[in-house]
């Protein structure tokens, strides 16, 4: 059998569901490629108190994870709630296409967690997710600047979720260059860092300012504010 587990924002966010689950299956993974994990796998493992495989995307989509599920329990840990990320919902559609039972044990994520820069969620529009650009091989999408269009379109806030790997001043360059070429102006930003972690950071910025921003610990999520209702303003503006 086949558990996705979601490991929630915090080290020890794992439910207790989710701990006796770990504890009965023979092969345990921590799947480390769609976000820049908060902590590492040794502090996983002393959660759970058990040893833990590190599943890259090649591990996962080769499907060799549910090979393994034909014959013992597995676990794939994942960072947050299990199913925000598509390739997560793939892999439960190919096992259950080769017979393999699945279960998924939720957990909060970071579409939850944004609730506390005061911006009310139900405001918020379609997620972006903003790639990272790679100039020497002519490849700069900035796709994920038309779904902010069509959120601002209709007075919704947009959540940008930032590509593995991706460093905050380079971000920052990426949203500005797809901001003018679909004629968005940026006003003041929203930077979270970490959040559900005991460190975690909210910021309210203009643009200039966030560029001599440094030090942006991973994973962290960019917010572009709409028409916001005064309460939001409050709140926000406290960061």
């Amino acid at each position: 059998m086949l558990y996705l587990i979601g490991l929630g924002l915090n080290v020890d966010g794992i439910s207790q569901f989710g701990l006796d689950i770990v504890k009965k299956c023979k092969k345990v993974y921590l799947e480390n490629y769609t976000v820049d994990l908060p902590y590492t796998k040794h502090q996983v493992e002393e959660v759970v108190n058990k040893k833990i495989t590190n599943a890259d995307r090649e591990f996962v989509e080769g499907l060799k994870i549910i090979d393994e599920a034909a014959k013992l329990d597995v676990a794939l840990l994942i960072y947050g709630s299990p199913l925000t990320a598509t390739t997560h919902i793939t892999l439960l559609q190919e096992a259950k296409a080769s017979g393999i039972k699945t279960k998924v044990i939720y957990n909060a994520s970071v579409f939850d967690a944004v609730a506390e820069t005061g911006l009310q969620l139900y405001k918020f529009g379609k997620i972006a997710s903003m790639p990272e650009w790679k100039p020497k091989e002519n490849y700069e999408p900035d796709s994920f600047m038309k779904i902010v269009q069509e959120n601002q379109s209709s007075k919704a806030h947009s959540l940008i979720l930032i590509d593995i790997g991706l460093e905050f001043q380079e971000a920052l360059e990426q949203l500005e260059k797809a901001a003018q070429a679909y004629d968005i102006k940026l006003n003041r930003l929203v930077l979270c860092q970490r959040l559900g972690t005991r460190n975690r950071k909210i910021s309210y910025k203009t643009i200039e300012e966030f560029k001599e921003f440094s030090g942006v610990r991973k994973p962290y999520c960019i917010i572009l504010p709409s028409k916001m209702h005064f309460v939001e303003k409050e709140v926000l503006e406290e960061f």
